[in-house]
């Protein structure tokens, strides 16, 4: 695990559960919608609370942390407990 990813590693979903989204410890990440497993994966890279993801089609998206809540593009990620 390396250090720049401690922090944000896990499980986040939004409120309604249709999305869930893992930060591995390894910088990849995989993204489920509904009943679609890895819909999305990709790599992310950390600054601070700062994401930059590339997802594995060749887009990217952002994501910022802010009070304990993922903010990725429109969506709002809650970090589920364990």
């Amino acid at each position: 695990m390396t250090d720049e990813h401690a922090p944000l590693t896990g499980m986040w979903v939004t409120a309604d559960g249709h999305i869930r989204q893992e930060l591995r410890p390894d910088g990849r990440y995989d993204e489920a919608r509904g009943t679609r497993k890895s819909a999305y994966t990709g790599s992310y890279t950390a600054t601070g609370n700062h994401i930059d993801y590339a997802d594995d089609t060749g887009f990217t998206a952002t994501g910022d942390i802010r009070d304990g809540v993922l903010y990725h593009e429109h969506l709002v990620l809650y970090r589920e407990d364990s």
